[in-house]
């Protein structure tokens, strides 16, 4: 059985770390912007940076579109940063909002740019699905 250690949980995300397989692991609960957005982001990349981990699973089914400044941040700071520690693997369990899942379409389209070809993306509805292919790649 593989071990989970959560980072931190508050009202609007859980971010976890899942250390037999190496995923970093977060649940949006509700829509997301602003400081508790880029705390999710910002704790996610110190874990991957401090254990070598290269997947990320985002649960963004309860997120809704992400404001146009944190969008800006998470382009310009978080994924040179996510890429730098040697991020590979990103598996997305969708936004059920359509509009969430417009936006996420272009932070995927964003990062396969900036990955320059290292990044594999996976889109799912289901994060049980979504695990089990992260735990699948080496």
């Amino acid at each position: 059985m593989s071990t989970t250690q959560t980072i931190f949980a508050n009202e609007y995300a859980t971010l976890m770390y899942h250390p037999d397989s190496r995923i970093v692991h977060h649940i949006f609960h509700k829509p997301i912007g602003g400081e508790s957005f880029r705390q999710v982001l910002t704790r996610g990349v110190e874990v991957l940076e401090q254990n070598g981990a290269d997947k990320w699973l985002s649960d963004d089914r309860l997120n809704a579109s992400v404001p146009q400044e944190d969008g800006a941040w998470g382009m310009s700071v978080w994924a040179p940063r996510a890429h730098a520690a040697g991020w590979k693997y990103w598996a997305i369990v969708v936004p059920e909002s359509i509009a969430g899942r417009v936006n996420m379409q272009q932070f995927i389209d964003d990062n396969l740019n900036k990955g320059k070809g290292r990044l594999r993306v996976m889109v799912f509805i289901d994060p049980v699905e979504a695990q089990q292919w992260l735990e699948n790649q080496v």
